[in-house]
């Protein structure tokens, strides 16, 4: 194993008072001849490596198999129709239909009969109050610029578009379908250079209308990072408007009544520092679910009227012991949704008193994704999408009236499943803090260690529960043990728990994870030589930490789309807006938080550093595969581990993003990731 030349330079900068080399800054540029042609020696001998692992064959034709069980997505109800995906056992993407009042089905938008190369992905869509229109956004390659347009829903013709610059865009139908609000970015030719990824407004369109015509409702003089989301209450009356600098969780509302002088006026601003989600409900009240005097969230309601957090009332207060994620107004209750360490629970509410009435059946430990109720008559039922580790995302229904949870749509694809346990394990971190991880394998104590896969998050108040995952089923069937953490950082215990993971915290989701390890090892469910771990973007840098403050603790790492470089990781693509998360180099203080941690300057000469495989897609608009390439640079050059036995590997793919995917590329990149963590841990495949 001869890994390809990388020049190293002798490159170190002075960060208030202290030196900070880079040997392999000039692996940043993607243009330059030498990153390409290091970018080619590295494809060779990635694949070199991994279309030799064993078992590759056998691996891709489950996890094809696993993934034939499709999906369906819960429906969004518009004067009687239903609009919703599905994706069928054989197809590589969800298809947009709609279920007329009589039962029939038709198709209203498949990107793969759109695009057959199967790079264009579907990226949100929205029917309007009548039914009768369709906005939807696709993007290409991976990119996520989304492009906008405008479907006939009996025709099903092009009404228009594209619009570009949607990316990220929500809509707002007005009633008669003839306008809409929505979010666009401006023009980048008319921007400086390193804010041509920024600089959303929101927008009021006319059906069929020039763009360049469009009226700008708001965000001039706000910064330039600034997300907007919007929504328009039943009838239109009323309009929210919510937004945030960048990633943070810190969210400003305004609201206008359309009815009247449709000016926007503010509700509650960022600078309170608390996380606030608005809407207008059929019931005509301003609901606000918010982390406001909240950390575990609670729902208020408020007159549209008068909307300031002086008038709000408390209708489902703080738990202590759940998070409160969000409701839906029925005639005569409300249905909240809520997270006990990362499981989700449903609950019916006094509408006005906030008094609890009771749970709503689920079927198991699952997550509960989205509720959806009829729009224009009494609404007496709610669908949700649900999942756990062993059923597939499906549709179901509670009905109020009666009392009953039933199964509105299983997922389409019959699929023979393993027999597997899945449990909720408490363990301690490294300061005393209560940690919890699932834990997938074929028995409910370990009966002798085996090889296991461990992954986590632990940022941005992103948590993650119970999910159907073809990737963990086959590890599990192939006799290894899944793992997932739910570290600090993310938001299972709210947003206290998403701060004491976060900036000068940081650290603590690092402890988090060591101690998952170490619990595994010293339960008897794994060993060192055993154990793998794997995250991507945030979770890349979870890894990459990891292995570099850990190494003897784990034999394999797959670190995917990762930041790695927290000194300059700003630098680049959209890593402006996770100040906030990680702080600043720019600030002293908080340089010595990032510096402390970034792997890429942690990689340290003859230590034996695990096996590793870094995943990476050239059209990621959020984190820049320069992270991987560098780390991947300085590992080859540091590890006195035995590449033959530990290589060190970067994996690149084009025309694919942060994100969406076709299923079959899907299934080729966890192909590759599997077989080398399988390889490297000794399970057979």
């Amino acid at each position: 194993m001869t890994y390809p030349a990388a020049v190293r330079l002798d490159l170190v900068e002075h960060l208030h008072g202290r030196p900070v080399a880079d040997p392999y800054r000039w692996l940043e540029d993607a243009a330059d001849p030498r990153t390409a042609e290091w970018s080619a020696a590295q494809d060779v001998l990635a694949r070199s490596w991994l279309d030799a692992l064993p078992g590759r064959e056998a691996l891709g034709g489950r996890l094809r198999e696993l993934t034939r069980t499709g999906s369906v997505s819960t429906p969004t109800w518009r004067a009687g129709r239903a609009f919703f995906t599905r994706r069928g056992p054989d197809q590589d993407h969800p298809v947009l239909h709609v279920r007329e009042a009589d039962g029939t089905e038709r198709v209203l938008l498949d990107v793969s009969a759109l695009d057959p190369s199967g790079r264009t992905t579907l990226d949100a869509w929205s029917p309007s109050d009548e039914g009768t229109l369709l906005a939807y956004q696709v993007s290409v390659g991976g990119n996520e610029q989304s492009l906008l347009h405008v479907l006939d829903v009996d025709s099903g013709e092009l009404v228009e578009g594209p619009i570009d610059r949607c990316r990220y865009s929500p809509v707002g139908w007005l009633p008669g379908g003839e306008e809409f609000y929505y979010v666009r970015q401006l023009d980048p030719a008319d921007l400086p250079e390193d804010e041509r990824l920024f600089h959303r407004r929101v927008w009021r369109h006319r059906v069929g209308a020039d763009p360049a015509t469009d009226v700008r409702v708001h965000g001039d003089g706000l910064d330039h990072t600034y997300y907007y989301g919007l929504s328009v209450s039943p009838g239109g009356r009323w309009l929210v408007v919510s937004g945030k600098p960048g990633t943070v969780r810190r969210d400003s509302v305004w609201i206008a009544d359309l009815h009247g002088d449709a000016e926007l006026r503010p509700v509650v601003d960022a600078d309170a520092g608390a996380q606030c989600t608005a809407w207008v409900a059929r019931d005509g009240r301003l609901y606000l679910h918010t982390s406001l005097d909240a950390p575990r969230f609670r729902l208020c309601a408020t007159d549209p009227v008068t909307p300031t957090p002086e008038h709000w009332v408390d209708v489902v207060a703080e738990q202590d012991d759940s998070v409160l994620d969000g409701a839906k107004w029925l005639d005569g209750a409300l249905v909240v949704l809520r997270t006990r360490h990362a499981v989700s629970e449903l609950h019916l509410h006094d509408p006005v008193t906030g008094e609890h009435r009771g749970p709503i059946p689920l079927p198991s430990t699952g997550s509960v994704h989205g509720m959806s109720i009829v729009d224009d008559g009494p609404a007496d039922d709610v669908w949700f999408g649900y999942s756990d580790f062993v059923t597939p995302m499906s549709v179901l229904r509670y009905s109020l009236s009666r009392g009953t949870t039933e199964v509105h749509e299983a997922a389409p694809g019959a699929v023979e499943l393993p027999d597997v346990v899945t449990q909720q394990l408490e363990y301690t971190s490294m300061d005393g803090t209560t940690v919890r991880m699932f834990v997938v394998s074929g028995e409910r104590s370990p009966d002798e260690p085996r090889p296991t896969l461990l992954s986590g998050y632990g940022g941005f108040a992103v948590g993650r529960g119970p999910g159907y995952s073809a990737t963990t089923l086959a590890w599990v069937e192939a006799g290894g043990v899944w793992v997932h953490a739910s570290l600090r950082g993310g938001d299972e215990e709210g947003e206290q728990w998403h701060r004491a993971g976060m900036r000068e915290h940081k650290q603590n989701v690092f402890d988090d994870f060591h101690a998952a390890a170490e619990r595994l090892v010293r339960d008897g469910w794994t060993t060192p030589q055993q154990l793998a771990i794997m995250g991507g973007s945030n979770g890349g840098l979870l890894v990459g930490a990891a292995l570099t403050q850990r190494p003897e603790l784990y034999a394999a790492v797959v670190c995917s789309a990762p930041l790695l470089d927290m000194v300059r990781y700003e630098n680049f693509l959209l890593g402006r807006l996770w100040a906030e998360e990680y702080g600043t180099a720019a600030v002293a203080e908080e340089f010595t938080w990032l510096s402390s941690y970034s792997p890429y300057h942690q990689v340290r000469p003859e230590v034996e550093y695990p096996s590793v495989l870094f995943t990476v897609f050239e059209s990621d608009s959020r984190v820049d595969p320069n992270h991987a390439r560098k780390m991947c640079a300085a590992l080859q050059h540091a590890s006195a581990s035995d590449a033959t036995k530990r290589p060190v590997l970067v994996r690149r793919e084009t025309e694919v993003g942060h994100a969406g995917r076709s299923v079959g590329r899907a299934v080729g990149l966890a192909v590759d990731q599997v077989t080398f963590l399988a390889h490297a841990t000794g399970l057979n495949l």
